[in-house]
């Protein structure tokens, strides 16, 4: 017997997000161990959403597709011994590649990765907090092992995880140049904490070397993006920076030469925020807290939508979508 029921955006066939989704009826069980039953309030969209929908997303490998990585929600079920209670509001990663994604009524939470909202940030901020910022803190942190007063370069600095890199960056005490490929996209950059925005080409990032780090370098570049922008990014590092992987939005990955590693006796870096034990993970997501609590980070928001506007939000992402985390609310969302 199902312990709770209502709908949730659900594919039964990889396709277009306005064809293949519908909002569908379902049930929820009682939670079993390691998870979290919650009523969404509202739930982060990211580039993998639509990587599900098109069959190409590791995670996702076979119908059906119910994307939604992450939330904020209340808790209505909890396992018994659980550090939460119900009432809690919470943000954390959902169980997509199980089924039960975030663009619905209610979903599962990952017990070990969710964490009390912090009461800085609205539902909308909290929802879109956890993938871009536990990504920015292993990016910058654990990885590049960033230190204050250094230089950071920012490729795809308008998207979800060049933004929050952005934000987490700066307040760490980094200077920060974004990469960006609009005027508006490169202001949102300057917005959130970067010193400069350049335009989205290899000219423009020789001329940022000698601008913004006296020809030395940066010492961490973060890659979002990957492709042609990437390989003209890696001849930007310092010696013994650190070119930290994070993503291939282009649809290609960086390709670093190793002999211009050895010579120039820089790093290239790969980034999982997945993987830590559950003390790392309290310590990265309490000093992210600390950071939201104090003023110095936020969600950087680039759209709010309804619930009831999933597929349209998804068709939205790539290179046309508006800077910042998109976030859909379920306020409107209709049965």
């Amino acid at each position: 017997m199902s312990f709770v029921e209502g709908h949730a955006w659900i594919a039964d066939a990889f396709g277009a997000p306005g064809d293949a989704l519908r909002w569908t009826p379902r049930q929820w069980d009682e939670p079993g161990d390691g998870a979290l039953l919650v009523e969404v309030l509202a739930a982060g969209v990211g580039l993998p959403d639509s990587l599900m929908m098109q069959g190409v997303y590791p995670l996702v490998r076979r119908p059906p597709i119910t994307p939604g990585q992450e939330v904020c929600g209340v808790v209505v079920a909890a396992p018994a011994g659980s550090r939460f209670s119900v009432g809690d509001r919470v943000l954390g990663p959902t169980h997509f590649h199980a089924g039960s994604g975030g663009f619905a009524t209610h979903t599962y939470v990952t017990e070990a990765h969710a964490s009390l909202a912090p009461e800085s940030l609205s539902d909308e901020a909290a929802a879109g907090f956890y993938i871009g910022y536990r990504t920015a803190y292993t990016t910058l942190v654990t990885r590049a092992a960033l230190q204050p007063g250094e230089t950071v370069l920012v490729l795809g600095g308008s998207g979800s995880s060049g933004a929050t890199a952005i934000s987490l960056a700066a307040a760490l005490g980094a200077r920060v140049v974004a990469v960006a490929s609009s005027e508006a996209k490169r202001s949102f950059c300057v917005g959130l904490g970067a010193e400069a925005a350049i335009e989205r080409d290899a000219e423009a990032i020789r001329d940022a070397v000698d601008q913004h780090t006296g020809g030395r370098g940066f010492d961490v570049v973060v890659d979002p993006v990957g492709g042609a922008i990437a390989n003209a990014a890696l001849g930007a590092v310092a010696r013994y920076g650190r070119f930290a992987v994070v993503g291939f939005a282009s649809g290609s990955w960086v390709d670093p030469d190793p002999v211009d590693m050895v010579m120039r006796n820089y790093s290239v870096v790969g980034v999982l925020a997945a993987g830590f034990t559950a003390e790392e993970n309290a310590e990265h997501i309490s000093a992210l807290h600390r950071l939201a609590e104090a003023g110095r980070i936020s969600t950087p928001i680039g759209e709010i939508a309804d619930m009831s506007d999933v597929p349209r939000v998804i068709a939205s992402l790539g290179s046309t979508a508006p800077p910042g985390k998109l976030v859909v609310r379920r306020e409107s969302a209709s049965g």
